[in-house]
């Protein structure tokens, strides 16, 4: 049983615990990043005021004694934290001052953050206020994993302001929230492991326009609201959450369900006859399998979106003839049901994008829409109005080889934000060719990649990694490349998408060609088995906006790999050949102690 004991702790000994990464954020029941601007100094405020805060609830790791999970006070840490580290000012206008606290102002010099050196700073005397500041703590000690949910859970009924699918999610641990979830991660690009450290925080949350916090994943890049689905607050808010599970239900049941907060609060109830029906249709369906399905036919409604003269590139601009700033949802989920049905129940593809696009032109005023098209009997109307006007742009075909067996364009801008964050298991490589006007091969490369596969399938048992090939880590090569090559970059979080169809033409080969160049260099190498086996097998090529990436997965592994005699492994994003009797062994534990 779970014991809870106080524990008033100073700002200074919580900065020390950030610092040493001691403090953790579970995905699997906490939200975002999402305070405004406002509120961070609203608290600050109340902080050098020495108001009272409400208490932060924290459990301690059973692995990690020492280290702690953030139940609730996520945004209230995250702020003090951020606040510490310069990244806004008070109310005031006044900035932390790292003279006054030496533990942060190293952190600064060694890089870890990026000072703001204003004339306007806290005094010595606020500097000590906040960092004597006691906050109320509550520890759990030797909780389960069902206590803290259920505590997350209860603590999110009491009256913070959740959205109503942020709060249908709040400490629900079941197949379809885990599904909608995990697929809601994938298609916004904030995908990473289910527990993080504190400090990874701001790379998997989102700016909003208006409001610039530094965060990684800019609103306005994320696939909802470039395409007008949602608006940005919509997405902070969880809308696309709310909408993957009213698409999800309808399509793991084969029943289309009401489109109403009434419906879907019922399908997260765990007590009601329809949340144990999702349930079981969940687990019987496969949450990967929906995964895929679904970002498929979002890649394919791009495509459609992108075809044509160029006159409309975006949904919003497809489906609206006149101008709309509201979102859609409505009509996305009747669009995406329309494609489900075509293309994965009765095995169609699309034949003439530019005929799909043209037949959906002004969709919106072709189907009803707002209360009166919330029941099942009136979206089956509308479904079947999209199915009729596009069907005769599909033939039969076998869909099931592009929808299960490769990376969907989402997935890759997944990757490539990953990459930023989780540095020892991805590696990103511009292509096979040198940026010199000669634009020879480089000799290197591929015996990098290989080196590099063999380092990141040694970082243990239960690691696995991705290398895109196609996609420039610097915007000085990027922009090289653009100008050699005469493409348009396209940026993905702080790298660059360049692909490989520019260099598959440089040296006159198809593309098939240029993916074979590495299929067959990777199966020539002198990589160890089984790990040679595995990432042959695990290698595809995806399309990416007619651009082209190569993407080598590499599975975890159970044993320790090599190229030839040589050990390979990771350090953060550099590949090292392991040189010491003290440095293999230490690899060869990583899988020891697995077994």
């Amino acid at each position: 049983m779970a014991e809870l004991s106080a524990q008033p702790t100073s700002i200074q000994s919580i900065y020390s615990w950030y610092a040493e990464d001691r403090l953790y954020v579970n995905r699997r029941y906490q939200r975002k990043l999402v305070w405004t601007l406002e509120e961070k100094q609203r608290l600050i405020e109340s902080i050098l005021k020495k108001y009272p805060i409400p208490a932060v609830l924290i459990a301690e790791r059973e692995s990690e004694p020492g280290s702690y999970e953030i139940i609730d006070g996520l945004q209230r840490l995250h702020t003090i934290i951020s606040f510490i580290e310069t990244s806004f000012a008070t109310l005031d206008g006044k900035y932390f001052s790292l003279e006054h606290f030496p533990t942060a102002k190293s952190r600064a010099s060694s890089g870890e953050f990026s000072a703001e050196l204003s004339s306007e700073q806290l005094s010595q005397k606020q500097v000590s206020t906040l960092l004597d500041y006691s906050l109320a703590f509550s520890v759990m000690r030797n909780a389960t994993d069902e206590e803290v949910n259920d505590v997350f859970g209860r603590i999110n009924t009491y009256g913070h302001r959740l959205s109503d699918q942020e709060r249908r999610q709040a400490g629900v641990k079941s197949a379809f929230s885990e599904m909608v979830r995990k697929v809601a991660c994938g298609i916004r690009g904030d995908v990473s492991t289910d527990l993080l450290l504190l400090s990874a925080m701001p790379q998997i949350s989102i700016d909003l326009p208006m409001t610039k916090h530094g965060y990684t994943i800019k609103a306005e890049d994320v696939f909802w609201v470039t395409e007008g689905i949602l608006r940005s607050t919509e997405l902070r808010d969880s809308m696309d959450e709310q909408c993957i599970a009213d698409i999800a239900v309808c399509v793991v049941t084969g029943k289309l369900i009401e489109r109403s907060k009434d419906a879907l609060d019922n399908v997260y109830d765990g007590s009601s006859p329809i949340s144990s029906e999702v349930e079981s249709s969940t687990e019987v369906y496969g949450a990967d399998k929906f995964a895929s399905e679904f970002k498929h036919c979002v890649d394919e409604i791009l495509k459609v979106c992108r075809s044509g003269d160029g006159s409309i590139t975006h949904l919003r601009d497809l489906l609206f003839k006149k101008g709309n700033t509201n979102g859609f949802p409505s009509a996305f989920a009747t669009l995406m049901v329309a494609f489900y049905e075509l293309i994965v129940k009765e095995k169609n593809i699309i034949a003439d994008y530019s005929g799909v696009r043209n037949s959906l032109v002004d969709l919106n005023s072709r189907i009803a829409s707002g209360k009166k098209a919330t029941s099942p009997v009136e979206r089956r109307k509308n479904i079947d109005v999209v199915k009729g006007l596009i069907k005769d742009s599909f033939i039969a075909g076998n869909p099931g080889p592009t929808i299960y067996g490769n990376h969907a364009s989402l997935d890759v801008d997944n990757i490539v934000r990953r990459s930023e964050v989780e540095l020892s298991d991805y590696e990103l490589k511009q292509g096979l060719l040198m940026l010199s006007e000669q634009r020879s091969e480089d000799k290197d490369i591929i015996d990098k990649v290989i080196k590099t596969i063999c380092a990141i399938a040694n970082n243990g048992p239960n690691h696995a990694g991705k290398i895109i090939i196609g996609v420039a880590d610097k915007e000085s090569d990027a922009q090289r490349i653009a100008n050699l090559d005469k493409i348009t970059p396209k940026k993905v979080g702080k790298r660059f998408v360049v692909g490989i169809i520019r260099e598959a033409k440089v040296l006159n080969i198809t593309t098939d060609a240029y993916f074979a160049k590495w299929k067959n260099a990777l199966r020539a190498s002198a990589l160890s088995s089984p790990l040679k086996e595995t990432v042959l097998s695990n290698m595809d090529f995806n399309d990416y906006y007619g651009m082209g990436v190569i993407i080598i997965t590499i599975p975890p592994q159970a044993q320790l790999s090599y190229v030839g005699e040589e050990v390979y492994w990771r350090e953060s994003d550099s590949t090292s050949l392991a040189k010491t009797a003290k440095v293999i062994a230490s690899l060869v534990q990583r899988f020891v102690a697995s077994n």
